[in-house]
């Protein structure tokens, strides 16, 4: 895996990097499975409370690799075998499964977005809780140009972050769009010029605050938001796990001493 991904963890911050730098971290089967066992292994790694996805050379990700658009051409690769086989428990095959893992594991994920985010490489974004994003940056729903839809996803997540129209632009289109213009459409969380430095700021701060209630946080956002009923009970829930807690009282007696906190793991 380490030709495709490496991890660093270090205070409690995952930091996950795409190494493919001679390919720009294109998609191959390689790096499709990379994505999966890392997530899946950050999902219960003892210790993370923050995770900083980015891509290491001159490129976050460009998407899917082109001997796959080559093996498309040839008549090689016909009727999308392998887009229906087998699925997770929440539906997903396995490249979406590859997007959808960062959204299952339980703790902020930030992803720190440079150079280009390309068709799969977009996509991949949208699995994180925040995008972090070079001005310069070029993005793209891009499958279109190749004759696709986005199809890791991005019908799941997009539409949570834009409206309905612009999404269909993007993707009726492909167009071209830069980091700057991500954050006005609401794609990018922030615009930076060093994103993945302020990414890994950012997680650090996170990693100083109560796990529980972080990882609290996560779930409720998983919840959709449109069930109120489900919502409210588990806001409830959620806080009424948290109070009194060793670590909210922890987070109380450290804000009132004006120290850093000394937070545990441990449930």
């Amino acid at each position: 895996m380490n030709d495709r991904i490496t991890v660093t963890i270090e205070g409690g911050v995952a930091d996950v990097r795409l190494v493919r730098t001679d390919k720009m971290n294109a998609l191959d089967d390689a790096m499709f499975e990379a994505l999966i066992t890392t997530g899946e292994r950050l999902k219960t790694e003892r210790g993370v409370r923050a995770v900083v996805l980015s891509g290491e050379g001159r490129a976050f990700c460009a998407g899917l690799d082109m001997g796959n658009f080559e093996k498309m051409a040839s008549g090689e690769r016909r009727g999308g075998a392998g887009l229906q086989g087998q699925r997770t428990a929440a539906g997903a095959n396995r490249a979406q499964h590859a997007v959808l893992v960062w959204r299952e594991v339980p703790v902020p994920v930030i992803a720190a977005v440079h150079g280009v985010a390309f068709g799969g490489g977009f996509q991949l974004t949208l699995g994180a809780d925040l995008r972090y994003v070079a001005p310069d940056t070029k993005l793209s729903v891009m499958e279109i140009q190749w004759g696709l839809v986005p199809d890791m996803g991005a019908f799941v997540l997009a539409p949570r972050l834009v409206r309905d129209d612009v999404f269909r632009e993007l993707t009726y289109s492909g167009r071209v769009f830069t980091g700057a213009e991500a954050a006005a459409l609401g794609l990018a969380t922030r615009v930076c010029d060093d994103p993945r430095a302020e990414a890994l700021a950012l997680a650090h701060e996170i990693a100083g605050r109560n796990p529980h209630a972080v990882r609290a946080a996560k779930r409720l956002f998983a919840i959709d938001p449109s069930d109120w009923h489900a919502v409210l009970k588990a806001e409830s829930d959620e806080q009424g796990a948290l109070i009194g807690s060793k670590n909210q009282i922890e987070a109380v007696m450290s804000k009132m001493q004006k120290r850093a906190g000394a937070f545990s793991d441990v449930e």
